[in-house]
């Protein structure tokens, strides 16, 4: 078993990661002194441990047409129909959509209750379980409703990864190649435990430094304007994963039209989410101006167009990228 804490103060947490850790749920529970809890999981029952303590299963579903307010707003009333109370804590059993809406239920519930998750798919597991950034859709884009709200604790069990089918794990290689350009080194070719690891750990490092998306934060979201419009204009039938893989290789060309990377660090993108075998080109039937109105409303714009982009200092977030550059990049694509 692997251990990362996410360091923050009195509110640091232990991120395990190993087959098997999942049964460690009861004593995260004891730890942290919950008397009851409710269990959101989108598992069978035997991939969904017991937490020790009284509690009630709440059925659930992967997906990200479940991820809206409307889903917040069931859990919520589960937690107030089970008597959950501030001394209690919420368990999130599942991929990353379950761990964003359920992460945000528990952060709005009583004003915060305490939620320990237990991702089940590679992309959780790398990256949507850790860091406390919850967050469900609207209509007009991608997690653009959400709070800031810490677990108390992430158990990522190498074990649920062998329930996966194929495309699910091809989908979390996005993140991991991603995470290529923003400090994590080259994972290709090492153990999915020693992949998750370093994730998380670079994961860890970036949010103990800027919580709140003040700055250095911004670099996880290396790939994601692109990605996160692609999810919405093929109304997600491109998997986040996938879409922030096309997301980085479209970071790549980006930069590389404005100058700040050469044309071997460009084709680089390109080879390292390619090796992780993640599609490198737009999907069909995707129209420019769609995904340029998606990008014009992401989270992180406040001047104009606005990516994470490599350059000679490294990541960092750029802001208002003149229009006919980002088209030209698409064009490329």
């Amino acid at each position: 078993m692997e251990r990362v804490d996410v360091e923050l103060g009195e509110r640091a947490y232990p991120v395990l990661v190993g087959p098997g850790v999942r049964h460690r749920l009861a004593a995260e529970v004891a730890r942290i002194g919950a008397r009851r809890v409710v269990v959101v999981s989108a598992r069978p029952p035997e991939w969904t441990p017991d937490p020790g303590v009284p509690h009630r299963v709440v059925p659930a579903r992967d997906g990200e047409h479940d991820k809206t307010l409307a889903t917040v707003e069931a859990l919520g009333r589960a937690f107030a129909e089970f008597g959950l109370t501030r001394a209690d804590a919420v368990v999130s059993c599942g991929g990353g959509t379950t761990t964003d809406v359920v992460g945000l239920a528990a952060g709005l519930y009583h004003r915060g209750v305490a939620v320990i998750h237990l991702p089940t798919s590679l992309l959780a597991q790398v990256d949507a379980s850790v860091g406390g950034k919850t967050a469900v859709n609207l209509p007009e884009g991608k997690n653009l409703v959400g709070v800031y709200w810490q677990p108390r604790a992430v158990l990522c069990d190498t074990e649920h990864l062998t329930t996966l089918p194929e495309v699910e794990r091809r989908n979390g290689y996005g993140e991991i190649a991603r995470a290529h350009f923003i400090g994590a080194g080259d994972l290709r070719g090492r153990t999915v435990t020693e992949q998750i690891t370093a994730c998380v750990a670079l994961k860890a490092r970036v949010v103990a430094a800027d919580e709140r998306d003040a700055g250095l934060r911004h670099i996880l979201n290396y790939g994601h304007t692109l990605g996160h419009a692609l999810e919405r204009a093929t109304d997600f039938r491109l998997r986040h994963g996938e879409a922030v893989g096309v997301g980085t290789v479209f970071a790549g060309r980006l930069a590389g039209r404005l100058g700040r990377i050469d044309a071997d660090r460009v084709a680089e993108h390109h080879e390292v989410v390619a090796g992780y075998g993640l599609d490198t080109t737009l999907p069909s039937g995707v129209d420019a101006d769609d995904l340029i109105a998606f990008m014009r409303r992401d989270k992180k714009s406040t001047a104009g167009l606005t990516f994470v982009l490599d350059g000679a200092r490294g990541p960092e977030l750029v802001p208002d990228v003149p229009e006919d550059e980002v088209r030209a990049a698409l064009t490329a694509m």
